[in-house]
């Protein structure tokens, strides 16, 4: 397995006009869309959390993707960080709310 292949593990909150634009949706569309495995969820406070794991590269794209947000979202600031892989999750969900 080649570094770009190796699997990582990313735990992210984002901030702004995150929520009631679709935003949710948009992470867990994109993550599917990657074969990644994890969950999205609203904490308040405009932000939104999510844990994402898979494939270096595909994970790596999905940050920067979720950095961008869907139209009509706004990310003001984005913390980032890196978990020990586990496999716990078979796909990606959205959670209940906070």
């Amino acid at each position: 397995m080649t570094e770009a292949q190796a699997n990582k593990r990313i735990h992210i909150w984002v901030t702004g006009r995150v929520q009631a634009v679709g935003f949710r949706a948009f992470v867990e569309g994109k993550a599917h869309r990657l074969s990644l495995t994890g969950w999205v969820r609203n904490v308040g406070n405009d932000t939104v959390e999510a844990v994402a794991e898979g494939e270096k590269r595909r994970v790596e794209e999905f940050l920067m993707t979720v950095k961008q947000g869907p139209l009509g979202s706004r990310v003001d600031e984005t913390r980032v960080e890196s978990e020990p892989v586990t496999g716990e999750f078979s796909e990606f969900s959205v959670r209940r709310s906070q």
